[in-house]
């Protein structure tokens, strides 16, 4: 297949691209950023995909399948800014699949679209609605994207649409939400709060989407690894410090002293466990993960 990877030029974007390409797929990227050294079967075209030229893509090519990666998760972007390129880039990405006929869409969001709250569920399934835009504003445009996808499973039912949340990831690139937070020597935690994070390895994650491709899976679906680890766990085997902070400071000490640069609707995660429950996704890619929990934070830790 003929296989359009919004967003190619990120770390998990580029492994993606390269799962397709020994799959035996070719692969179109459209990026904003270059990617130097991109591997044979994968052309890279560096175009705002709200443009004319990365519509040019999908009206010259006629691509089979689209892989929309091109939401923002730099949480210290400007709000408008932001919703532009989430949002007007999925609103983009869709329409150019029902103007020109590619069959198969796959949009990768993030599984925090639920929301960490006091009262959550031990597992969100798939048919619960987006709770984040209430404890953590600076999500409000990945929700609103999110949404936007799944509402083409009906508005365009000639595209096969299929929403995967992913859980976070972490690897040996140390590129992600998750790695940004772990980065440091120092890991702020809230004091009196030890919740669950749930992660993947990047290697996994690329898989997942990749089998999202060959199987044409639709519908929307959330995508995780193994077990989840307690924040405590976590940062001990990430090999860092953990640092108990009272609530009612955190928020002026973040970005100084060492500890990481958190938006304050960040501390939610923090206090309260957000856990998704993936097994519709692995019965129906038959998918399972090839890493753990402890091989994923030493492919982390190895890389340093």
């Amino acid at each position: 297949m003929k296989v359009v990877v919004t967003g190619v030029s990120g770390r998990l974007g580029r492994l993606i691209a390269e799962q397709l390409v020994v799959q035996g797929h070719t692969v179109l990227g459209i990026d904003r950023r270059p990617w130097g050294g991109a591997p044979d079967g994968v052309e890279v075209i560096e175009a705002d995909l709200r443009k004319r030229a990365a519509e040019d893509v999908f009206r010259t090519e006629r691509p089979d399948a689209l892989v929309h990666m091109a939401t923002v998760t730099h949480l210290h972007l400007s709000e408008p800014e932001q919703h532009r390129l989430s949002l007007g880039g999925t609103k983009a990405a869709i329409d150019y699949c029902h103007r020109y006929g590619v069959a198969h869409a796959v949009f990768v969001g993030r599984h925090t679209y639920y929301g960490a709250t006091a009262d959550s569920p031990l597992y969100h399934s798939e048919d619960e609605p987006p709770m984040a835009a209430e404890d953590f504003p600076e999500l409000a445009d990945l929700v609103a994207a999110d949404l936007f996808a799944g509402s083409a499973l009906w508005r365009y039912p000639d595209i096969g649409t299929v929403v995967l949340r992913l859980c976070y990831t972490l690897g040996p690139s140390r590129h992600g939400t998750l790695a940004d937070f772990l980065r440091g020597p120092k890991v702020p935690t809230v004091l009196g709060f030890d919740p669950l994070f749930q992660f993947m390895h990047e290697d996994d994650a690329a898989r997942a989407v990749c089998a999202a491709v060959s199987r044409r899976l639709n519908g929307v679906f959330n995508v995780a690894g193994p077990r989840p680890l307690p924040l405590s766990v976590l940062i001990a085997e990430a090999g860092r410090h953990a640092v108990a902070i009272p609530e009612s400071v955190l928020p002026f000490l973040l970005g100084r002293f060492g500890l990481p640069k958190l938006p304050r609707g960040a501390i939610s995660h923090l206090k309260y466990s957000l856990v998704v429950d993936s097994a519709a996704f692995a019965a129906r890619a038959d998918f399972a993960h090839q890493f753990d929990e402890y091989e994923t934070l030493r492919a982390f830790r190895q890389c340093e």
